[in-house]
């Protein structure tokens, strides 16, 4: 059986790759922080932050297919549908087949849907605000660079 001191030298050559020393726990906690602080925000309204990003798409992109909101969030297609599920039953999207193609289902903003673009966009900035309220707008601009470039290192 090793002893710890031999334990602890083996480890110590690991630890950028350790919990919770690594990047990927780090970004994990980070993410886990905001989701809670944002859902905090959102709960008066009855939506989860991924309510909001759908509806995000829709704001930029009105008619998006279920695919194309997929590919936009990097998302798996059956996630998105209970979403979009629980957001019809809200009365905040609708969901009609492409006039053109009938194998696509585009879904588009109601009024109740349009109006939220209003009301939620502050309320992430809220969070985005509470997570960088130390960091200058160049550590910002960097930190997002650099996600970016991890992000596309999977894809």
């Amino acid at each position: 059986m090793p002893d710890s001191s031999s334990n602890a030298e083996f480890l110590q050559q690991w630890r950028y790759a350790l919990a919770p020393y690594n990047l990927g726990y780090k970004l994990k906690l980070a993410s886990q922080l905001m989701y809670r602080d944002f859902l905090d925000r959102l709960a008066p309204y009855g939506l989860t932050p991924f309510h909001y990003l759908v509806l995000c798409c829709l704001w930029e992109e009105d008619g998006l297919s279920t695919t194309g909101i997929a590919d936009k969030l990097k998302q798996l297609g059956a996630t998105l549908t209970g979403v979009v599920d629980r957001m019809e039953d809200r009365n905040l999207v609708y969901r009609e087949r492409d006039s053109i193609d009938r194998r696509i289902v585009r879904v588009w903003l109601t009024n109740e849907g349009k109006q939220l673009m209003k009301v939620l966009p502050p309320l992430g900035a809220e969070t985005i605000q509470c997570a960088t309220n130390d960091l200058s707008e160049a550590e910002q601009t960097t930190v997002l660079k650099l996600l970016d470039r991890i992000i596309e290192n999977f894809l």
